[in-house]
């Protein structure tokens, strides 16, 4: 923070951290955004004075200490401020993601029992409007973006310009007051309210203090060494923990510069102009960015094809040992740097990545391949392990440490335990207070002595590494004992880009095996340079080719499953390539294409049945729905395919 900070437990809240920063690194940029091409800045001390005259314009509307904020809308500085406005007068904002629909709204700010709803433009207000009537709570709306909504003259609709403008009035009339409000607050405060999606029923009011969220933030600031230097785009949902926590709490801990994007269309571009140095995105962010550079290196001329192999394959070998600080020979340090000159560096910089010092991802399990590709190029990508309820951190993986399968040890002032059942609970700084009006919730979530439930399945690695498996509502078990974790061993085998789709059986039956859908343009694309005709999914799927091609994935699984110590036992011994793809229209997957594992158990009971007997095909009929609503029906002789299984004492025989 600096010598001439004031000390940690002084700056329990965010208008506290404001009001310090804005004195202390009074002219460095605290936000910006990108505005019809144009980046526009603010520095802590111009924010300082935004965030006072909103706070001021809200109570001169009658904003009062207790009430909640309801805030929609993309990531925009002015939202942000609202949420500290709403923090200095001792109010709760409440941020909703903007691409839901107004009933989803309606739940939301009637349960958190909103008064004041502060938008970004005319669509968020006419949702607002909407719902207003059933939100009895709800006094007024503000909107910042004023295109469209000349017509708009509701009494209670007003424009964030007109608030500021009042809040200016009545700082000039009452100075000193905005420090007065901003500083009555304490950690053990009320923050703010994020509110869960809502996959299992209606969504939860996660509350959280200060000290939840400003502890976490500084012990995570302090374990990646962040800085007011540092830079952060700002591009996923204000309602999300994670961009709370990094772009909001750990920004006003450390007084880094926050960068909002012109649009979600242009965040790549906007990524790139930034160049910030510390960046976080779930595993599709990273497995879309290296698809698309696989697709132009397919484009790309035969010499800049062949460099591209050679030194990715120079890459991929010390890339990673590198970035960890071990030791390399001096010759493969020559190939690296020439690689880097060549390839990684013109690479990273046309992706915006140049200046990375620490990038997260989270959120799903992320394939290793990926993980060391970008690790590779000497970007220190990591992963970490969170939820809402813990203010995100509950493990993170330590520079120099890093491993691409599990989530690392816990994060700073986290206690972990593993249940008997395998449940993964935790302690920290971090734990949420409560479920808003949800008592019962609350107790089911959280114990007596504050260990929260994380509804996962996990295990410590020997390095004392967590290493998540599954939810820990399907992990079973094998007739032999053995642990059967089936999302684990699907997205394993989910990461090869042959296979789209897998669901595993095993639980109390003598060994694993799969179902798979292979993926139509992935292995049409193979079948194509092959000379391999076909006249559909049907006839593609049921050759011995593809089988040939799956069986290959499939035994690299069970290599790596023979390597861990809790799943050896849970190898897949035999598969089947699916006649069909699984489909959300034939009720085998959800709209989020989830596998609905009760409806594919029963639909295809035959196929489990000839997975666990010793045929080695079964003749199948299916009913399937095509895209313009029609039915039909599919008969196909299914092959069922033995897998190569590591018997574990070879295994401790090699070692």
């Amino acid at each position: 923070m600096g010598d001439a900070g004031q000390s940690h437990s002084a700056l329990d809240t965010f208008p506290k951290l404001l009001i310090d920063n804005a004195r202390r690194i009074v002219d460095r940029p605290a936000i910006r955004e990108k505005d019809y091409g144009i980046w526009q800045a603010w520095t802590w001390s111009e924010m300082r004075s935004e965030i006072a005259a909103m706070a001021a314009g809200l109570h001169a509307f009658g904003f009062k200490r207790g009430d909640s904020l309801a805030i929609v809308g993309d990531n925009r500085p002015q939202l942000y401020w609202a949420m500290t406005a709403a923090q200095a007068l001792g109010g709760i904002p409440v941020p909703m993601y903007q691409d839901a629909v107004a009933e989803e709204m309606q739940y939301v700010i009637e349960h958190a029992e909103a008064s004041f709803a502060i938008v970004e433009n005319q669509e968020q207000t006419d949702k607002m409007l909407e719902i207003m009537d059933r939100c009895p709570a709800m006094k007024e709306i503000v909107f910042k973006d004023p295109r469209g909504m000349r017509h708009y003259n509701q009494s209670h609709v007003r424009s964030l310009e007109g608030l500021m403008e009042a809040g200016q009035k009545f700082l000039s009339e009452n100075p000193g007051w905005f420090e007065a409000e901003a500083t009555k607050g304490s950690g053990s405060d009320t923050a703010i309210m994020l509110y869960t999606s809502g996959t299992t029923g209606r969504p939860k009011g996660v509350v959280l203090s200060f000290d939840n969220l400003v502890i976490t933030a500084r012990n995570g600031v302090e374990w990646d060494h962040l800085k007011e230097t540092d830079e952060m785009l700002a591009y996923l949902p204000m309602a999300w923990v994670g961009d709370n926590i990094f772009s909001y709490s750990q920004s006003y801990v450390a007084g880094f510069c926050v960068s909002c994007p012109e649009s979600s269309e242009t965040v790549m571009h906007d990524l790139k102009e930034i160049g910030p140095t510390y960046f976080f995105a779930p595993p599709s962010i990273f497995e879309g960015i290296l698809t698309q550079v696989a697709i132009r290196m397919e484009d790309a001329s035969w010499i800049n094809r062949k460099l591209y192999a050679y030194f990715m394959d120079v890459a991929n070998r010390i890339g990673p040992a590198i970035l960890d600080g071990e030791s390399v020979s001096f010759m493969d340090r020559v190939k690296y740097a020439l690689g880097n000159v060549l390839i990684y560096g013109p690479l990273k910089n046309e992706l915006g990545f140049s200046r990375f010092r620490v990038a997260y991802t989270a959120g799903e399990a992320i394939g290793p391949d990926i993980f060391d590709f970008y690790r590779s190029l000497g970007i220190n990508v990591k992963q970490l392990y969170g939820s809402t309820e813990a203010s995100v951190f509950i493990c993170m993986q330590r520079d120099g440490d890093v491993k691409p399968d599990t989530v690392g040890p816990p994060a700073t002032d986290v206690e972990l335990k593993i249940a008997d059942s395998g449940e993964v609970l935790f302690k920290s700084p971090g734990v949420f207070q409560s479920y808003f009006k949800n008592d019962e919730a609350t107790r089911e979530t959280k114990t007596d002595d504050g260990w929260v439930k994380t509804g996962d399945a996990g295990y410590f690695d020997g390095d004392g590494h967590l290493k998540i498996i599954d939810r820990a509502k399907d992990v079973g078990k094998l007739n032999s004992g053995t642990m059967f974790a089936p999302k684990y061993i699907e997205n394993k085998l989910k990461f090869f880009p042959y296979i789209t789709e897998a669901v595993l059986f095993g639980n109390e039956k003598d060994y694993a095996a799969a179902f798979i859908n292979i993926d139509l343009e992935a292995v049409g694309n193979w079948a194509e340079k092959q000379g391999l005709a076909y006249s559909g999914y049907t006839d593609l799927a049921m050759r011995d080719e593809v089988y040939d091609l799956v069986i290959e994935c499939v035994n690299k699984v069970n290599v790596d499953l023979s390597e861990d110590d809790a799943l050896s036992g849970s190898q897949i011994k035999r598969f089947l390539v699916l006649h069909k793809l699984l489909d959300a229209d034939d009720g085998e997957l959800t709209r989020t294409r989830k596998v609905r594992r009760s409806t594919v158990s029963e639909r295809y009971g035959e196929l489990i049945d000839a997975l666990y007997s010793d045929v080695q095909s079964c003749l199948v009929e299916a009913q399937v729905t095509f895209e313009d609503g029609r039915t039909g029906t599919i008969k196909a002789d299914v092959k069922i395919r033995e897998a190569t299984m590591i018997p574990v004492a070879q295994r401790e025989a090699a070692e």
